[in-house]
């Protein structure tokens, strides 16, 4: 088969076009089409690339072929990615074996695919990093963009996904709290995901402002969880406020290591846990003989476009384009990072890390975020996550507490 060489000058300098191949993996974001935006948008301005190809389907789809050239799609098309939530061209959490990484390599070169980058989280930066390896020396740049909304890639800030998933829990949390504040005669536990990491439990503290706010009580998978303890948070608030509203992450372990309530299914680094917020609920109702009940948001909190960030959405794109500019320059075996400057302001870079350093590494809450006790965090993380949905929450109000103000100055 006959592929074409085609040169473009660029500066006074000849260089061979090539085609840019991007590949989604793992679960979706609010976000992940805002970075695929990014990577279409700086690919059309490189004249060293030729065609955009998207992976229609994940990492399976780059053994079978199955791409489409975005570069192709009318702008209309594109620019609805910014509003559209899980991926316009597919995942996967196919799991690769070394000879698949090697076919990848004459794949690559038959399609004339110079430039491949890979979307996702620790998981898929280990697919990034072994197609990098067996792409060495083979003229192939692979770079890695971040996302995931549990937030627990290594070594960077957070991850474009985990923004808007903060801002949807948190909102949340703050209408269950509405809600119960106005009848407060049960016990509500709101289960996030997360997997091994508590952040997106953590981030459900944005939703206070007032003393008494929801979420009353916070626990994360990385502290023990004990039963005795929970049933005494519980009980001592639920006498002083009526109605208590919990947030509870879905990967909580025992004093054992083992979780609370045992996986439904496992597959590979898949972990489809079991109903914690049901299985706490109902220890409520027999233990304490309080009415009680469960949400579990699940997808909605990585799917809401109205609750998506703003921040999140920015940085989403910005990285996308750091990813082409990356590999064009030659970059190979690197993820696109985000690091906070230092200062008031909120300002971040993207800095490219080794891929090495991601690949597979989780990241978890550090201590200094959370409480001694287990069931809070601390002010430390409120501050940093804060600026990531865009402010302050929408305002509330309730006459309770006016009502109880006028009371107290009568007596």
């Amino acid at each position: 088969m006959f592929i074409g060489i085609v040169l473009v000058q660029m500066k006074g300098v000849l260089v061979m076009e090539g085609n840019l191949l991007v590949v989604h993996g793992g679960g979706p974001t609010a976000v992940l089409n805002a970075s695929l935006y990014g990577v279409i948008r700086q690919a059309k301005e490189c004249p060293e690339i030729g065609k955009i190809y998207g992976a229609i389907g994940g990492s399976e789809a780059v053994l079978t072929e199955n791409f489409l050239d975005m570069g192709e799609l009318p702008d209309e098309k594109i620019e609805l990615l910014l509003q559209t939530p899980g991926t316009a061209i597919g995942s996967s959490r196919f799991p690769l074996e070394q000879e698949q990484y090697e076919a990848m390599v004459s794949i690559l070169k038959k399609n004339n695919i110079k430039y491949v980058l890979f979307n996702g989280g620790n998981g898929s930066m280990d697919t990034c990093g072994k197609v990098s390896r067996v792409c060495q020396g083979e003229g192939i740049y692979v770079v890695g963009i971040p996302k995931t909304m549990d937030n627990d890639i290594s070594i960077i800030d957070h991850a474009p996904g985990f923004p808007s998933a903060a801002k949807y829990i948190a909102t949340v949390t703050k209408e269950v709290g509405a809600d119960v504040k106005s009848l407060p005669i049960h016990v509500c536990v709101i289960e996030a995901m997360g997997r091994n990491a508590g952040w997106i439990t953590a981030a459900s503290a944005l939703a206070r402002k007032n003393p008494g706010d929801a979420p009353h009580l916070i626990y994360l998978p990385e502290r023990n969880f004990c039963e005795e303890e929970f049933l005494e948070d519980v009980k001592k608030l639920y006498d002083e406020l009526g109605g208590v509203v919990v947030v509870v992450s879905e990967g909580l372990r025992n004093e054992k290591g083992e979780s609370i309530v045992p996986p439904i299914f496992k597959t590979d680094r898949a972990v489809y846990y079991g109903d914690v917020s049901a299985y706490l609920a109902e220890l409520v109702i027999k233990k304490l003989g309080i009415k009680a009940r469960s949400e579990k948001p699940g997808l909605c909190g990585r799917t809401s476009m109205t609750l998506q960030s703003e921040v999140d959405r920015e940085e989403a794109v910005l990285v996308g384009r750091e990813a082409v500019k990356a590999a064009v320059a030659g970059e190979t075996g690197v993820m696109v990072g985000i690091r906070r400057k230092e200062g008031e302001k909120y300002e971040i870079e993207t800095p490219l890390i080794p891929i090495e350093e991601v690949m597979l590494n989780e990241r978890v809450m550090p201590e200094e975020y959370i409480n001694e006790r287990g069931n809070d965090i601390s002010g430390q993380f409120v501050t940093w996550c804060r600026p990531l949905i865009d402010g302050e929450l929408p305002e509330m109000v309730s006459f309770k507490d006016e009502a109880v103000q006028v009371l107290k100055s009568r007596i």
